[in-house]
């Protein structure tokens, strides 16, 4: 039997974190299995589902890299079929009609609070033998078995058991001949050939309703795998304060598609002590039955320290197209491509997101037009002038200008005067960056152009002369 998993999310959102988590697993799954992943969008809500939002979902699954099998199924387009089981279940006495107004039920769960009982409906249209007025609106319920239990083999919960008492009658079609979520659910996923849902252990609940109409229609049982919710740092339920934010807002914050699926395929699954994969690893190691049954906790920090390692086992001219947007988020007009791809090397090792990287590389594209206060003050020093003026000079009559000369006249101004290396390149990083952090001057230098450097160093000597003498 191949296995048939599948992602069904919602469009009256977007993608958030937890229910990429989610996708991600069931495509992992899938991959692990050699079997198929498949998307449905589950559009049944007409109010609030719209095309946007669809789009938005998609966009967030091509950039994680979690692109279906088949074509995606829209729910909403599947309603005569959702129908025509309904109404099989209706002639072959496992559903009726209730005809109950809400009135009686709203009637009837309150008695049921004064009891001190569950509300729940009473199954009293179930064996009604009073005709009813013509005209007056009903609903199709399942009938559920009244005695017994629902019990299946959760792969990541466990056995689980559900009185039958505790159910009532579901509704599968509503007064206005719409199919019910519950319905329209199993239905889709016998048509698609389901063969295992992952999904949240929030939809736990769901699952003995569904499985009786699986079983009132003789279908097989797909196997069902319940996963943990991602909670927040703080222990409650991931929320928007956590950062359970769009997909698309982590791309647009400058990290990786790889990065974020390391990140969340480990959030609840460990192979070892291994932190760090690759998609490839994933897809290999992945195994949903080893998926932990606490909840998992969200942490940007983490998710941040894993990105910075993809950023750096990450080849640079996979980097640039990402940079590139990063730059121009940032003002940078039309960087380009050759010239970010000759930067990559020297901000790659430090940063942790490319939003973060593309700050780190403003400085080689606008040049300062102020210098940080406290690197001044630390580093623009009375006893350095004369060493920085000197070095100054010394590039201004290079005949070249590489990363080999550059030294060199480094080494032979600190030879000169006696200075220490940090003593010169410290105010040098604050003349063409504004601050005292940066990659290695040469890099820098080199990147930067004789010609711009140059600029830049005579700008902040002119500053550092006026400072002294002052």
């Amino acid at each position: 039997m191949t296995t048939r998993t599948r992602f069904a999310p919602s469009p009256t959102g977007f993608l958030h974190i937890g229910g990429a988590r989610t996708a991600l697993f069931c495509y992992l799954f899938a991959r692990r299995t050699g079997g198929k992943y498949l998307l449905r969008v589950e559009d049944t809500d007409r109010e609030r589902s719209t095309a946007e939002a669809v789009e938005v979902i998609f966009e967030g699954l091509r950039w994680m890299g979690l692109n279906p099998d088949e074509p995606p199924v829209f729910q909403a387009r599947n309603a005569p079929r959702h129908l025509e089981v309904a109404h099989q279940l209706l002639r072959e006495g496992k559903a009726y009609r209730c005809h109950c107004s809400k009135d009686e039920i709203d009637q009837l769960r309150e008695q049921q609070k004064t009891q001190g009982l569950k509300p729940r409906y009473d199954g009293r249209c179930r064996s009604r033998s009073a005709p009813v007025a013509e005209g007056r609106e009903s609903v199709i319920r399942l009938k559920t078995p009244l005695a017994g239990a629902v019990a299946w083999e959760d792969v990541i919960q466990g056995p689980v058991r559900i009185e039958n008492n505790q159910l009532d009658d579901l509704i599968l079609v509503r007064s206005d001949g719409t199919p019910t979520y519950h319905l329209a659910v199993v239905t889709d996923d016998h048509d698609m050939g389901i063969t295992h849902i992952v999904r949240g252990e929030d939809h736990l609940n769901n699952t003995p309703r569904q499985i009786h109409i699986i079983e009132a229609m003789g279908w097989t049982r797909p196997v069902y795998a319940h996963m943990p919710l991602l909670h927040g740092m703080d222990g409650a339920k991931l929320s928007k304060r956590h950062g359970a934010v769009s997909v698309l807002a982590y791309r647009d914050a400058g990290f990786l598609p790889q990065a974020v699926n390391n990140y969340l395929a480990r959030l609840g699954w460990s192979f070892g002590e291994q932190e760090i994969f690759t998609m490839a690893e994933l897809e290999r190691h992945f195994d949903i039955a080893q998926v932990g049954r606490s909840a998992a906790i969200f942490d940007q920090a983490k998710l941040e320290w894993v990105n910075g390692h993809h950023i750096r086992a990450t080849a640079v001219q996979d980097l640039v197209p990402p940079l590139l947007e990063q730059l121009r988020r940032k003002g940078i007009a039309e960087p380009d491509p050759a010239y970010v791809a000759a930067l990559v090397p020297t901000l790659q090792e430090r940063a942790r997101t490319l939003a973060e990287m593309a700050d780190k590389a403003l400085f080689y594209f606008v040049a300062p037009t102020a210098y940080d206060d406290k690197a001044v003050g630390k580093h623009l020093t009375a006893p350095v002038l004369e060493p920085f003026a000197d070095l100054v000079q010394r590039l201004d009559s290079l005949e070249g200008w590489n990363e080999a000369l550059l030294e060199a006249t480094f080494q032979a101004t600190i030879a000169t005067h006696g200075v220490k290396m940090g003593k010169l390149a410290q105010p040098v990083r604050v003349a063409l960056t504004g601050s005292d952090v940066s990659p290695g001057v040469y890099e820098v230098l080199a990147r930067l152009g004789r010609s711009e450097s140059l600029t830049r160093l005579e700008r902040c000597l002119a500053f550092f002369r006026r400072r002294v003498a002052e």
